[in-house]
């Protein structure tokens, strides 16, 4: 009798946990088709004939694929120079970004200067402004800086991160004093102190800043539209808009080519760098 009321809560708790894990599997599910199955249209349409596309009831499996739509895509309009636009812009744009952010955060977390502490709370405040807010202002500052419609004038207002300063600001203090320390007494100075052992010990921390960096650069859409009136100038979100206009919403086969020529480049990055973004996050909830 004293086993089998023993045992009897054991059961319940036994019991309730397969529940609960039977719940979680189902919510887990649900979430993952939410995100697969937009996905697998968005991919499948981009290989599908006009036929398949059109046809209906929808076809989730198409009769044959085609590499028209790429074609047709990359015809419709000069994808090829946005690509390239697209590359100088978010190169150029991510390195700025994260060599700003790794010398501030820098200056920030190792640095005594007067009100060191109040224009942190600034840049923090920076974080809860819209960009949209600032477009009018910069729009007039790079206009009188004659940069319309330059490479310039693409990257250089947005080069400064207070999030990617906020990120590695935080990363910073989580590392150890006594090694910049040891280095100051053997007379490294700050740069050196930052290639030779802030950069190497912060690796995965950089290498969340520059993606999230890159993907903001890539994805950029309303300051490129903005700022530049020539189509040689234009990047690879602005060429889905001509896209659009050129064969009209109809040819969905060529707007999904279009997409993913947009898309899959910043893919390919993340599936390379996801390994340090976890680590560069919870390195960063670490303070020192």
């Amino acid at each position: 009798m004293p086993t089998a009321v023993a045992t009897e809560p054991t059961s319940r708790k036994s019991s309730g946990s397969r529940r609960t894990r039977w719940w979680g599997v189902l919510a887990l599910t649900i979430t993952a088709l939410a995100f697969l199955i937009p996905l697998y249209l968005f991919v499948s349409t981009a290989f599908k004939t006009n036929a398949d596309i059109n046809s209906w009831p929808l076809r989730l499996i198409p009769r044959s694929l085609t590499l028209e739509n790429f074609v047709n895509a990359w015809t419709l309009a000069p994808f090829g120079q946005f690509l390239v636009n697209s590359v100088v812009v978010a190169a150029i744009g991510t390195v700025l970004k994260v060599v700003l952010a790794i010398s501030t955060a820098y200056a920030f977390a190792f640095l005594p200067f007067p009100g060191k502490r109040y224009l942190f709370i600034f840049m923090l405040g920076a974080l809860m402004v819209p960009g949209h807010v600032t477009l009018l202002v910069n729009y007039i500052t790079v206009g009188q800086l004659n940069l319309l419609n330059t490479y310039a004038g693409l990257i250089l207002p947005g080069v400064a991160s207070a999030f990617g300063t906020f990120l590695l600001h935080q990363f910073f203090r989580s590392l150890p004093y006594e090694v910049l320390e040891a280095a100051q007494l053997d007379g490294a100075g700050h740069l050196r102190r930052i290639i030779s052992i802030i950069v190497p010990m912060a690796r995965p921390a950089i290498i969340t800043v520059g993606l999230i960096a890159l993907i903001d650069e890539w994805n950029g859409f309303v300051w490129p539209l903005i700022v530049t009136n020539s189509v040689n100038m234009r990047t690879l979100p602005i060429g889905l808009l001509y896209l659009k206009e050129n064969d009209g919403i109809n040819d969905w086969g060529a707007l999904m080519a279009g997409t993913l020529f947009v898309v899959l480049p910043v893919v390919i990055v993340f599936l390379l760098a996801q390994r340090y973004i976890v680590a560069g996050l919870a390195g960063s909830a670490v303070r020192r």
